[in-house]
């Protein structure tokens, strides 16, 4: 039940390797310079492992997932 949480969030790595899970909800803004920098919407900024293309991927697939645990909900 430890990891029930990461199925709202999308896990990311810092750059020290340490890592942890992100609301991709507050992702304002992402860019490569060459290291993938996050900004979110409150001001707190991340620079992460993963490529920017990752993170969106992630993202994706985390609201794919949200969106059909609601429509197999009203089934």
């Amino acid at each position: 039940m430890r990891t029930e949480w990461r199925k709202y969030m999308i896990t990311l790595t810092k750059l020290n390797g340490t890592q942890f899970v992100l609301n991709s909800d507050l992702i304002e803004v992402i860019q490569e310079n060459p290291d993938t920098t996050i900004r979110l919407t409150n001001g707190i900024t991340y620079i992460v492992e993963e490529s920017m293309q990752d993170v969106v991927k992630m993202t994706l697939q985390f609201r794919r997932k949200v969106f059909k645990d609601i429509i197999d909900s009203v089934k």
